[in-house]
């Protein structure tokens, strides 16, 4: 597992995170009672002080009472302002100590103020669910919340026996005392704070398709009345994960959950192990069906291979963007070279002024984003050849599972699968503003012929 992490802040968001200590894991334990949207929860986290000593550290949490804090078992002095609950223990911490952060906060959960509306905890009419791109993480629990600072989780939830409770990882257990229940999450692979997905509803559990033994286990948690159409609408979703375990390697996590709300949502939620769906994405007529393949590619590209900070997003829109090409491709749609035309064909007559390698905060998920890192990738591949480009996709995905990573480092293990450099196609698609040429198979540069170097991942 390769871990690239960003040296100091993120440069989007400078209130976010704190590179000067990393955590391992988080325990948390939650009550939530969906009537007065209440929520009081524990955490525990473990984690390791950078290369100074840590006479004060940071962690993101919005505006909860906080009941109890304790470094090591011992009290600190702590701020808790502006989203940032700032802890100085009672003794600085050595460099490279590791240590444990206890944390008890209780209130009315409800989403954080971006440029892109309210992010995080989102009350429902019945319910509530999880949208946290890029910083809504701290609207429910504590975090250090920067994408290359990735952790495992156990996350415990007790609510009303009558909704269900779907996170990211493996359910452990699920007790009902009572009129509540409590379900316990295990997710063992790091995931970025962002990431950690809670959706809570009344739903009923369907497995999607038969994974077989040593299958990747497929489950969709779906309102009853909603069942005829989802089982028409992700009906693929078995032969998306098939494809993409062949072109991107093996599934990174143990499984994978789609939820479908009852409320309608602009856009599908992304999380470590599992995605949510609006009510309005189900429509019975396959009529979302990219959208399917884009959140199942992230899992790969964004969640697996966390981008280093947001500078880099283009690493994860951008293949989830080519996913849905490759999945059109695949299932008898147009290919990638007429996607990649009609993608051409559109950003030609839009600004040119988005250098999606760094495209700033304001236009960080802007659709030209999308388009253009799909085209990026479109590009490579005509460049390379098939051979050469998915070999350097699976090692890309294989290389740094797990981990955290950049557009540098990206450019540079492409250049060791093919004979010529890419600098100037790579600059030209990442760096410059002004639209290239659509690529065409023309430009193919010879496949490097020997295997790949033994450390880039597996094939």
């Amino acid at each position: 597992m390769a871990v690239q992490q960003s040296v100091g802040a993120d440069p989007y968001f400078l209130a976010n995170g704190d590179a000067r200590y990393r955590v391992h894991r988080y325990e948390l334990a939650l009550d939530y009672r969906p009537g007065p949207n209440r929520l009081a929860g524990t955490a525990r986290i473990n984690a390791i002080a950078g290369r100074a000593p840590l006479g004060e550290f940071q962690l993101n949490l919005a505006d909860f009472k906080i009941g109890r804090v304790r470094v090591d078992g011992r009290q600190p002095h702590y701020t808790h302002r502006g989203g940032r609950l700032r802890i100085r223990p009672a003794k600085p911490l050595r460099a490279g100590a590791a240590f444990t952060v206890e944390v008890h906060w209780s209130g009315n959960p409800r989403p954080v103020n971006s440029p892109w509306g309210g992010l995080g905890w989102e009350e429902l009419a019945d319910g509530a669910l999880v949208a946290s791109q890029p910083v809504g993480a701290p609207s429910w629990y504590p975090c250090n919340d920067r994408p290359a600072d990735k952790a495992s989780y156990q996350i415990s939830v007790t609510t009303p026996s009558a909704y269900s409770v779907v996170s990211g990882g493996r359910l452990l257990t699920r007790t009902t005392k009572a009129s509540t229940t409590t379900w316990v999450y295990e997710q063992p692979a790091p995931t970025s704070s962002y990431l950690v997905g809670l959706s809570i509803g009344k739903y009923q559990t369907v497995l999607l398709g038969d994974p077989g033994p040593g299958g990747v286990p497929q489950h969709g948690h779906i309102p009853a009345h909603l069942l005829p159409e989802f089982s028409r609408d992700f009906a693929r979703q078995p032969a998306m994960m098939d494809l993409f375990q062949e072109l991107f390697g093996p599934y990174p996590f143990d499984e994978y959950a789609v939820v479908v709300t009852e409320e309608e949502l602009d856009v599908p939620v992304e999380a470590q192990g599992m995605s949510v769906f609006g009510a309005n994405h189900v429509d019975g007529a396959r009529g979302w069906e990219r959208l399917i393949a884009h959140e199942l590619a992230h899992q790969w590209f964004g969640n697996s291979v966390s981008i280093a900070d947001w500078r880099h997003i283009w690493l994860n829109e951008g293949f989830a963007k080519y996913a849905e090409w490759l999945w059109s491709e695949r299932s008898g749609g147009r290919t990638a070279a007429q996607h990649a035309t009609a993608a051409h064909r559109l950003l030609s007559g839009q600004p040119q002024n988005l250098r999606i390698a760094d495209p700033g905060r304001k236009l960080m998920f802007d659709d030209r984003l999308y388009q253009r890192g799909g085209l990026t990738l479109h590009a490579v591949r005509c460049a390379m050849g098939d051979e050469a480009f998915f070999r350097m996709l699976r090692g890309w995905a294989g290389l740094h599972r797990g981990g955290a990573a950049g557009t540098e480092t990206f450019a540079a293990h492409a250049a060791r699968f093919t004979d010529q450099p890419l600098d100037d196609l790579l600059a030209a698609w990442l760096r410059n503003p002004a639209l290239p040429a659509l690529p065409t198979e023309a430009t193919r540069i010879p496949a490097r012929p020997a295997h790949p170097p033994t450390n880039a991942g597996p094939a």
